[in-house]
């Protein structure tokens, strides 16, 4: 099942470009992609398509938690694992972003915008914050509606004084964003925007970093001081599209600090690393690398940060692009081009989260303390053969926004 890896060539031949299907409605660049990384982002984006189907359960219009490759009596096939609706509603973001034929092939005949009613009227109610708030967000953006009872339900939420991931504050931030632009007398969306800045803007380190969870104290000694990738970028996404709406200096200047933390931290290779330390903007512990970090949730936060008049970190998306083709750590590929999946993540050889854990705890005892020997004693070899949905839902939304990739990519003279 190893798939023959070659670093210096595009990862997948889908023959002709499509970069001049919609006409570029983002500011300049400073710099552009190369040819041959339009031809991967393209390549990729068709991989996405072809792939969400074996994720998705058309007689209930729902996303499965992940897809995983496994060996039975009849050899190797993929096996569907639950359900989860903040990954439908990631989905939904994303094909919204492609054709309405794309979206129906997907689909089995709905839209993105039926699939964002389903989501809506199913997280109505629902206990987890970070489906509400992606709801809320797919309402207004996919939709056009500002759905009054999500945003109600959001905005108690962070009144209540409870503790809330990071992630699901900053995607409350976004679903508030959105919804204003639909709707700018929305005293709701305007009460969940106002708190879920404070909240964003209180917790920051002061280089730059968030933890995961508001407040971070409520995480307990061990875990307190510890943000992964995703509590990075999300706030950076959310503040980047509040100062854009907003013109809000203070929310862009937050997203500029994290992102340059991020950036200033990435692996030699790309990488993306998954563990930080919020109090001193350290890495705590950098493996498993994901796959979606690499090609959809960097690029997406970092192209919003540049579109909001921030630094342009094309460079850092580029090369963090490519460790999905010329990763390091392990020969085998991770885009599948039989399954039309990209492999979850480059992890360790270890126990379940040993590494995190000790990690974890020497970090909570002095800032900067690392294991010894950790790398040789738990290497990272090993490619987690799974792939969840909104890794590719991502995947579209980051590189199919009206005009992204084709403000990136370079002129015929310049090829």
């Amino acid at each position: 099942m190893t798939e023959t890896s070659h670093p210096t060539s595009p990862l997948i031949s889908d023959g002709e470009s499509r970069m001049t299907q919609t006409q570029p409605t983002t500011a300049p660049r400073t710099h552009q992609l190369a040819p041959a990384d339009v031809r991967t982002v393209d390549a990729l984006v068709d991989l996405a398509v072809a792939g969400l189907p074996a994720t998705y359960r058309p007689a209930s219009a729902e996303f499965t938690q992940t897809v995983r490759l496994v060996r039975g009596r009849s050899g190797v096939h993929l096996q569907q694992e639950g359900t989860n609706l903040r990954y439908a509603a990631i989905v939904a973001l994303g094909l919204a972003r492609m054709s309405l034929d794309v979206q129906r092939r997907v689909l089995d005949g709905r839209t993105a915008d039926e699939l964002g009613a389903l989501v809506a009227e199913r997280a109505v109610l629902d206990p987890d914050t970070g489906a509400v708030a992606l709801a809320a967000w797919v309402s207004a953006e996919v939709r056009g509606i500002v759905d009054p009872a999500l945003l109600d339900d959001l905005a108690s939420r962070l009144a209540s004084g409870a503790a809330l991931p990071t992630v699901d504050t900053s995607w409350a931030l976004t679903a508030a964003v959105a919804s204003l632009s639909v709707d700018d007398s929305s005293s709701t969306a305007a009460v969940v925007r106002d708190a879920a800045r404070e909240r964003l803007l209180a917790a920051q380190g002061p280089q730059g970093l968030f933890p995961h969870a508001l407040p971070a104290d409520s995480l307990g000694r061990w875990r307190s001081h510890v943000g992964c990738f995703a509590d990075q970028v999300y706030p950076i996404q959310a503040l980047a599209r509040l100062a854009t709406s907003d013109d809000d200096g203070v929310a862009l200047a937050a997203a500029e600090r994290c992102a340059a933390r991020i950036v200033n931290l990435q692996g030699p290779s790309g990488q993306w690393w998954w563990h930080y330390d919020w109090r001193d903007g350290s890495v705590v512990e950098g493996f498993p690398v994901y796959s979606v970090h690499q090609h959809a949730m960097a690029p997406m936060a970092l192209f919003d940060l540049a579109e909001a008049g921030g630094t342009d970190h094309l460079d850092a998306v580029v090369v963090g692009m490519r460790w999905l083709d010329a990763h390091p750590e392990v020969l085998e590929d991770l885009v599948s081009t039989r399954h039309h999946l990209i492999w979850r993540k480059v992890g360790r050889r270890e126990p379940p989260k040993a590494a995190r854990s000790l990690s974890a705890a020497t970090t909570s005892v002095m800032r900067g303390l690392k294991v010894p020997g950790l790398d040789a004693a738990l290497p990272p070899v090993r490619v987690d053969h799974e792939c969840r949905p909104y890794e590719l839902g991502w995947l579209l939304y980051a590189w199919r926004a009206a005009g992204v990739v084709e403000a990136l990519a370079p002129t015929q003279e310049e090829t």
